[in-house]
């Protein structure tokens, strides 16, 4: 868990927000279910470091803490904003994650043993068809990662839901019939 500072900021106006993204910080909302948002400032150059450790694609599941009102939470980012040309980090949804609430996350998909796959070895490619598997757990719950192997398979063999190797307590928002990954021709 990666700790992040964070302070409160008054400003909605375009200019402080502007200023606020001058001086290198982010500004933020963080949410909670049935309580007011609050206007955050978090550290841009924290952030920025732990966005450049993670592995992509794993955001949606990373978990920081942060400090509102005097007392640590742990969030999730729910959204992110980026300015178009240049991919700064304009603005940032924090959500609270409630260990006795379940929540709505996006899973990253990671394959293995692609190097070794029958089916690109005969000139197959390897194709996600989604990269990410939306699930509904406890926050204590959340897997990191789902890891298919893809050594065994050959061309026009695919992954689907259903063989997804789901933890106890983890509920997939997907259709089981869905297709994940596929090895196709070229």
């Amino acid at each position: 868990m990666t700790a992040l500072k964070t302070v409160s900021r008054e400003g909605k106006k375009r200019s402080e927000l502007t200023k606020i993204r001058h001086e290198g910080d982010i500004p933020a909302v963080f949410y909670s279910a049935g309580e007011e948002c609050h206007n955050l400032r978090v550290n841009g150059s924290e952030f920025r470091a732990a966005m450049r450790a993670l592995k992509l694609g794993h955001l949606p599941t990373t978990i920081f803490e942060i400090e509102v009102g005097g007392e640590k939470e742990k969030v999730v980012v729910r959204d992110i904003q980026y300015k178009p040309t240049t991919y700064e980090i304009l603005h940032l949804d924090l959500h609270k994650l409630d260990e006795k609430s379940p929540v709505a996350i996006k899973v990253p998909i990671e394959c293995t043993g692609v190097a070794d796959s029958v089916g690109i070895k005969l000139g197959g490619v390897l194709r996600k068809v989604k990269r990410h598997v939306k699930v509904r757990c406890l926050p204590k719950d959340l897997p990191k990662q789902f890891t298919i192997d893809v050594r065994k398979m050959a061309i026009g063999h695919s992954v689907r839901v259903n063989q997804l190797d789901v933890p106890k307590g983890v509920d997939v928002l997907l259709k089981e019939q869905d297709v994940l990954v596929v090895i196709a021709k070229k």
